[in-house]
């Protein structure tokens, strides 16, 4: 039989319903492999940062037979550097093993118990420099949409909530599923570049080029050696021009971006194929098996061998 994952969502007083209501979304579109509960602190209702209320059907226990445990955002006016006793206390029935994630400001909960410290995490771009105000000992990453660290997982603000639950669709089962779970959703499956592209920055002006449908000649093309000088040419900029265009709407370097592609495409055809590292490599434009392998593993720390035998038996 197969197992269904148990995912338990925290909500506090201050809860965005937005992000409240994202994991039941995602993990309820992956065909029966999730099982979605919520609770709070002391089985009561709970405030949002709207003009309602929101009524739950568990208390803190529930977290105790949790597989997955997600930290709802609240809104910045609720972020403490201390647990309250009732928070502290809910959060003691987590059982060692569980998985953890948080979505935005969720992160301020995790680190206030302890459990980001010496690890990378990301929160909002709004509210990085509050945290580390806080959190000196955590490794904050403001620049990405999430950051994943084995059993503690945690994510940017808003909308990046449904990329780590996407995320952990596929770690867990595999793209093709969320790819799936992103079609229902109507969402990408994976969005490019990382918080950057959000940042407030001068409105450019209408008439400035997009680097959008080079981007997508360049996904067409990934097997091909890209340069700069191949992009900047399509999109009929200099190099200078280009890179910072590139940079301002994607938060990445075009080198980076491209990259982050490879790997992407990599992985989706180690999942979904029996082709060799080699021909993989080639295919998705690295020199070398080498080459792949070195960037896997500096992506998400394993080799193609091990990523292909855990998403191969998933499937």
């Amino acid at each position: 039989m197969q197992h269904v994952e148990r995912v338990v969502i925290l909500a506090l007083d201050g809860v965005y319903p937005f992000e409240l209501g994202m994991p039941s979304r995602i993990f309820g579109a992956a065909e029966g492999r999730y099982e979605v509960v919520t609770c709070t602190v002391d089985g009561g209702p709970v405030r949002t940062d709207a003009d309602f209320s929101i009524t739950v059907e568990h208390g803190p226990e529930v977290l105790g037979t949790a597989d997955t445990v997600v930290i709802a955002a609240v809104t910045p006016a609720r972020v403490t550097a201390a647990l309250s006793d009732e928070v502290a206390a809910a959060l003691a029935f987590i059982r060692p093993g569980t998985r953890v994630v948080s979505i935005c400001t969720g992160a301020f909960v995790l680190a206030a118990a302890g459990l980001l410290d010496g690890r990378r995490a990301t929160t909002h771009w709004h509210v990085s420099d509050l945290f580390r105000r806080m959190f000196p000992r955590v490794e904050l990453d403001p620049d990405v949409l999430f950051v994943d660290d084995g059993e503690i997982l945690t994510s940017a603000g808003a909308a990046s909530g449904i990329d780590i639950c996407l995320h952990i669709v596929r770690r867990d089962h595999g793209s093709e599923l969320a790819n799936r779970v992103a079609r229902r959703c109507v969402v990408p499956p994976l969005r490019e570049g990382g918080q950057a592209q959000y940042i407030e920055q001068p409105v450019p002006e209408p008439s400035t080029a997009s680097t959008a449908a080079t981007r997508d000649w360049a996904l067409a093309r990934l097997g091909d050696a890209l340069t700069l000088t191949d992009l900047a040419a399509h999109a009929g900029m200099s190099l200078r021009t280009f890179a910072r265009r590139f940079n301002d709407e994607v938060g990445l370097s075009p080198g980076r971006w491209i990259v982050q592609q490879r790997v992407a495409r990599a992985r989706h055809l180690l999942e979904a194929s029996d082709l060799s590292v080699d021909r993989i490599a080639g295919e998705v434009g690295f020199a070398t098996g080498a080459s792949l392998r070195q960037h896997l593993q500096a992506t998400i720390g394993v080799s193609p061998q091990t990523y292909r035998r855990t998403f191969q038996t998933s499937r």
